[in-house]
């Protein structure tokens, strides 16, 4: 049992560094934020500039160090920041939620939804107050940049007042647009240091890329509009297709708005989950809309953005170099609600928390289509193995159950994975009790959070929060997703120390359905293993924010470096020579590519050191000639008459109680918690968590703490 003595120095000090860290990254932050007001470019860009604007780096490459170092250091000391933190999480659960505990019943108001049905789907009130600010900064921006250009106007110059000002109007809309495009990528960027900095997820994020994605391609569909209007009324329509060696390119800011369009075209959300595939592929236009744009407006003027694509591009090449090699699949759990569980094969320092992701990619189906999945098992719990449930929904899910269902399954699958992701850490602890509220497969989530609270009061003693589970299915054969809950090796006999109560409803049924003619019993299959499949680990092994935080630094680095370098012996004594001016359109280009070449320098680098030193561990695989069963281990809970014949097995469905033909009544639930902090957690459809958010922003029960775990917003 973890102590306070011997530990309590040496979480002091780390906590001290990382609030230092931290207030660093706080602080750079919102210098970077006022980049774009008039004050900050008068008191200090334009000096920064002045002094950076030389021979070895010029006028892109003075606006890069300015406007992409501070961003860049913060993702640097964030790096620091987490790895301090996984360290101190290391030394004990108990420090880190004690304090909590008391902060948790006087502060969480803030986290409280405060919308809950409109567009924007489940927002809290921090949620909503950075939101207006957003919004704030925009319109003050684009007023201010009105403001000044209107006063310039010369109404003697011989044009009308009118056109000179949508001319103005249209620039401003793309100045506004511009700085929501440079935050466009940071919710993306999945293996970045940024979002845990900030006490973030990428799956909880995802609608911040949704909210920004609108407002940017509003933005930049308002300019496009304004200047075919203003070059229709003044009879300069050619200037559509002009593509000027220096300055703006008119031609490349459109070819990147038709490519916004068209990804603009699939995101609703209509669209996007009848047809979810043609979303899939259109959004890889956006290589196409950050390309053109880079060519439309030059680098000086995508400085400002460059920060947020520097950091998703660092991050899509480690996913890209983790996704080449195939892992092992141990196995598969088939259950008879048309759903499987995928069993993997994991190196034993990999560390997980609980409620994290994995992408799955089966070449075999698409070998484009990558799909996030909620890992199921527990890396303390299962140290060598990581699972994941897949429901049969979509087409591609419909097309693996197929596979893996069919009496002549395959003794191998190729599978590849990226991730996995997940929050910095977990704060279940702080709770008193724990309501989990899900419907079907969103049971998911919540099996790595029982199984996390069964490893912490089994092996370290650890008090743990009262544990109810409310669980919606449409039918019997849905509750086999309840046998998920103990891993297929079993669980320690300590489960029944875990104060856990679960309630089933199963919708559609008014009475248990006979399930002793069914043929689609739940079956495990087990594949064969192959030299070639690796188990899954940390793409930068276990320090992998010190990696992350050096592939930044040093890329970064590496890259001025080059365009130093390309600056001073090919671009100045060009430049230099009054009759030639280098085409932006080649300085971009150039920029471009040495920022690519540089991050996939360094990132290979430390993927091969990284890999190299896993090799090492990674044990030989026993190839195992394991009979594969039919029906084992079987459902407890969908074919009740089996024998008990684990004490597992025994807690788990004593601990159940089955509820046939009506739908939980959640309101009446969530107000009878009479503990002092009640976590509700909800995952399913977005009626159910819209019902449980309304109830826990109705303000009734002040001991409701609210969280929504989804990818839907």
């Amino acid at each position: 049992m973890w102590t306070e003595g011997p530990h309590q120095g040496k979480i002091m000090v780390r906590a001290a560094m990382r609030v230092v860290v931290l207030g660093l990254c706080l602080g750079i932050l919102m210098m970077w934020i006022v980049m774009p007001t008039s004050t900050y470019k008068q008191k200090w860009v334009l000096s920064i500039r002045a002094k950076a604007n030389t021979r070895y780096l010029g006028t892109e490459g003075a606006n890069l160090l300015v406007y992409t170092f501070p961003v860049l250091l913060v993702a640097l000391l964030g790096c620091i920041y987490l790895h301090l933190g996984r360290k101190g999480g290391e030394d004990g659960y108990n420090a880190s939620n004690r304090g909590e505990k008391q902060q948790n019943r006087s502060q969480k108001w803030w986290k409280r939804p405060v919308l809950v049905k409109g567009p924007l789907g489940i927002v809290t009130a921090t949620e909503l107050g950075f939101l207006i600010m957003f919004i704030a900064l925009l319109l003050w921006s684009f007023s201010t940049y009105l403001t000044n250009f209107f006063s310039s106007l010369d109404p003697e110059s011989g044009e009308r007042i009118w056109q000179v000002k949508l001319d103005d109007t249209a620039l401003a809309f793309g100045l506004v647009g511009n700085i929501c495009l440079a935050f466009l990528f940071f919710p993306v960027s999945r293996g970045s240091s940024v979002l845990p900095l900030m006490g973030l997820t990428s799956e909880a994020s995802i609608k911040y890329h949704i909210w920004l994605g609108h407002i940017v391609l509003t933005l930049f569909t308002a300019h496009g509009i304004c200047y075919i209007i203003f070059w229709t009324s003044t009879h300069q329509i050619k200037e559509m297709i002009e593509w000027k060696k220096t300055g703006i390119s008119n031609l490349a800011g459109e070819l990147s708005l038709l490519a916004g369009l068209a990804m603009w075209a699939t995101t609703f959300p209509r669209i996007r989950r009848k047809m979810f595939e043609l979303f899939f592929y259109t959004h890889y236009l956006y290589i196409l809309f950050i390309v053109f744009f880079i060519f439309h407006v030059g680098m000086s003027y995508a400085a400002i953005m460059i920060p947020g694509v520097y950091l998703f591009v660092v991050d899509r090449f480690l996913r890209f170099l983790q996704s080449r090699r195939s892992v092992r699949l141990l196995s598969s759990r088939v259950l008879p609600c048309e759903a499987v569980e995928l069993n993997f094969s994991k190196s034993p320092g990999l560390k997980y928390t609980s409620t994290s992701t994995i992408f799955v990619n089966v070449p075999s189906i698409s070998r484009l289509q990558w799909h996030p999945f909620t890992i199921t098992s527990n890396s303390n719990l299962e140290a060598d193995k990581l699972s994941v449930f897949i429901k049969s929904e979509g087409s591609w899910s419909k097309k693996l159950f197929q596979m893996l269902s069919s009496p002549s399954t395959a003794d191998r699958l190729d599978v590849a994975v990226e991730g996995p992701y997940g929050p910095a850490s977990t704060h279940f602890l702080r709770h008193d009790k724990l309501v989990m509220v899900c419907g079907g497969s969103g049971i998911t989530p919540f099996i790595s959070i029982i199984r996390e609270l069964v490893f912490l009061s089994a092996t370290l003693n650890t008090k743990t929060p009262q544990v109810l589970l409310i669980c919606a299915f449409k039918n019997s054969r849905d509750l086999t997703m309840l046998d998920l809950i103990l891993p297929l090796s079993g669980a320690p006999a300590e489960i029944s120390h875990l104060r856990l109560q679960i309630e089933a409803y199963v919708t559609r049924e008014k009475q248990p359905a006979d399930a002793s003619n069914d043929k689609n019993l739940l079956r495990t299959v087990w594949f064969k293993p192959n030299a070639t499949d690796m188990p899954i680990h940390a793409v930068l092994g276990p320090n992998s924010w010190l990696w992350l935080g050096l592939i930044i630094s040093s890329s970064f680095i590496i890259f001025l470096i080059l365009l130093g370098i390309l600056t001073y012996y090919h671009i100045y004594p060009i430049d230099k020579n009054t009759n030639k001016i280098y085409p932006s359109a080649a300085k971009s280009a150039l920029n471009m590519l040495f920022i690519c070449v540089c991050i996939a320098m360094t990132s290979t680098a430390a993927f091969l050191i990284n890999k190299k030193g896993s090799s090492t561990k990674v044990k030989q695989v026993q190839i195992t000639n394991a009979p594969t069963p039919l029906t084992s281990p079987g459902s407890w809970f969908y074919n009740a008459d089996r024998e008990l014949e684990s004490v597992p097995t025994q807690s788990l469905v004593q601990a159940t109680n089955l509820h046939y033909g009506s739908r939980p009544d959640l309101k009446k639930i969530l107000f009878n918690c009479e503990e002092l902090s009640v976590g509700v957690l909800v995952c399913g459809p977005r009626k159910m968590r819209h019902e449980v958010a309304t109830i826990c922003s109705s303000g009734l029960a002040e001991n409701l703490h609210f969280e929504s775990i989804s990818f839907s917003w």
